[in-house]
């Protein structure tokens, strides 16, 4: 685990995106009975950084939820969503509980990506958390993606305005 954050963290150094391929989700290594060949779950996240204009030296608040496409073969073959073996007939996404979100910064005018923190979603698949605005720049949400589930990510832009 501590290797694939030090080579994420070393990528995004070098401007590079820090979102793991579908074919070596995160924690895959960590699992002797993961297959790379089974295509993994089609995942979504979604990001909202809120208010919009933010002033300089208040808080920002990241929300966001995670969510994984109902499809028969994947919820029943080969994974139990938390409190739900099955997608309900009007679902079209169901959300995923206990999972990593990596929380990313570029300011505005910077190739890079900086490392901010390290959140889980909910039992509901809901992920919040508050951050001191410092400069104009694209919030970014990463789910790095797991065994058969696919990686996603979510961005959300927020102007800074205020004193500099």
């Amino acid at each position: 685990m501590m290797r694939r954050l030090a080579a994420g963290l070393a990528a995004t150094a070098l401007g590079a995106t820090l979102v793991a391929t579908a074919a070596s989700p995160a924690f895959a290594d960590d699992d002797p009975n993961w297959d790379p060949d089974v295509a993994g779950g089609n995942t979504s996240l979604q990001l909202d950084a809120n208010p919009e204009p933010a002033w300089k030296g208040r808080p920002i608040s990241l929300d966001g939820k995670l969510s994984v496409q109902c499809d028969e073969d994947y919820i029943s073959g080969f994974v139990s969503v938390h409190h739900a073996d099955y997608c309900k007939k009007q679902e079209r996404w169901h959300r995923l509980a206990w999972k990593r979100i990596v929380i990313l910064f570029q300011p505005a005018g910077s190739g890079r990506w900086e490392y901010v923190d390290t959140i889980r979603t909910s039992g509901k698949g809901y992920f919040s958390t508050k951050v001191e605005a410092r400069t104009s720049g694209t919030w970014r949400a990463v789910f790095e993606g797991a065994k058969w589930l696919g990686p996603s990510e979510g961005k959300d832009w927020v102007k800074v305005i205020g004193r500099r």
